[in-house]
């Protein structure tokens, strides 16, 4: 039988993280789950330790990447096969993890991606924000021969080849995209699936208004640096 992690990111979320712990535990699957709090500056650390949850609690704030990252060590010096991200917020529905897993467990994809863009179904985010992702995919597309639809979804998961990719080079800002392109970088296969996602619970996104078009800009750059920095190094 796979050993299964759940990463969960948690910044500022105390609204919703024990929502979001209630609904993994309410899964017919045997998975494990570690949150990682990304140094809060709420109460959410409070309410992770009265509430006897498992969590890893940093000391500085690394950011979504680091914080994310930090799941990936902690899945390979605990020898998980799959690990699978969720946020904290209450954005990703649990019950989809099975069809992410799935994919990984049939030997089909090596990750397998939570898309909102196949069936465009459930909360699709702002108008702005969704330029942003066709632009980032069809950079991906074009720079890594590669579609992917939902390139900034944090709903995914990955197999154990991955895992030890990730726990030693993922990116650390804004980390969605750049994390698929190295996977096409080490020849890992990918997958998507639909799921219907929700408006998140509480708390704020780091990426809104005009921040959406800095985003975009910084992370087509910084993914096609990565791809002619590959072909150098080779």
């Amino acid at each position: 039988m796979s050993k299964i992690l759940i990463i969960i990111p948690c910044y500022n979320e105390k609204e919703s993280i024990l929502k979001v712990i209630d609904s993994i535990k309410k899964l017919t699957i045997s998975v494990d789950y570690i949150v990682i709090n990304d140094c809060s500056t709420d109460n959410t650390l409070d309410i992770l330790k009265k509430s006897n949850v498992n969590y890893l609690d940093l000391p500085v704030n690394l950011g979504i990447g680091g914080a994310v990252q930090s799941g990936y060590k902690y899945a390979k010096e605990n020898d998980y096969d799959i690990a699978i991200q969720i946020d904290g917020d209450g954005q990703h529905d649990p019950q989809y993890i099975t069809d992410l897993i799935n994919p990984i467990l049939s030997n089909e994809a090596d990750v397998c991606i939570g898309s909102r863009f196949i069936k465009k179904e459930g909360f699709q985010s702002s108008a702005l924000r969704r330029l942003g992702i066709n632009i980032l995919s069809t950079c991906i597309s074009v720079f890594y021969k590669e579609k992917v639809y939902d390139v900034t979804s944090g709903y995914r998961a990955v197999n154990k080849n991955l895992i030890d990719i990730y726990a030693n080079d993922y990116a650390q800002d804004y980390p969605e995209p750049e994390a698929l392109a190295t996977a096409i970088l080490f020849h890992q296969r990918i997958k998507e699936v639909p799921v219907i996602m929700n408006e998140r619970i509480g708390g704020q996104s780091s990426i809104h208004s005009f921040k959406s078009i800095y985003y975009m800009l910084k992370v087509s750059l910084a993914i096609i640096f990565k791809r002619f920095s590959h072909r150098k190094e080779k």
